[in-house]
């Protein structure tokens, strides 16, 4: 049992189980009844993705320090009750179920699910590989 952190939109991995988008928005031009069908996701959880202008911030980091300040502010974020108390969810469902997250964004390296994995982990979440 494990979550997995992934692309969304990619074809899905074997025993990836339920996919959940940890994205602001949902992906343009797909008819919400096909988000599943189509490896978007398969439950919307906007709660651990970014704010809007976070997100744009991250979006906008040209520089390892315009990079960092993002991480920092995501992860003051993620400080939230509602937040927390879904890391800790996500985290403790990770030793019973097989689950993903991710977000669209195609470099994990610059993409804030590559926090959510540090965080998830900090929690002693099982990360699949």
């Amino acid at each position: 049992m494990a979550i997995r952190i992934v692309r969304l939109g990619t074809p899905r991995l074997r025993g990836e189980g339920l996919r959940i988008g940890t994205v602001r928005r949902p992906p343009r031009g797909v008819p919400k009844s096909q988000f599943a069908e189509q490896n978007w996701y398969d439950v919307w959880f906007p709660t651990l993705a970014p704010s809007l202008e976070t997100m744009k911030q991250a979006q906008a980091a040209q520089t390892p320090a315009q990079w960092n300040a993002f991480v920092r502010k995501y992860k003051a974020e993620m400080k939230s009750h509602e937040a927390q108390h879904a890391l800790d969810l996500l985290a403790a469902m990770s030793a019973h179920s097989d689950f993903s997250v991710g977000c669209y964004c195609e470099d994990e390296s610059h993409c804030h699910r590559s926090i959510l994995r540090e965080l998830l982990a900090e929690r002693g979440a099982r990360i699949a590989g």
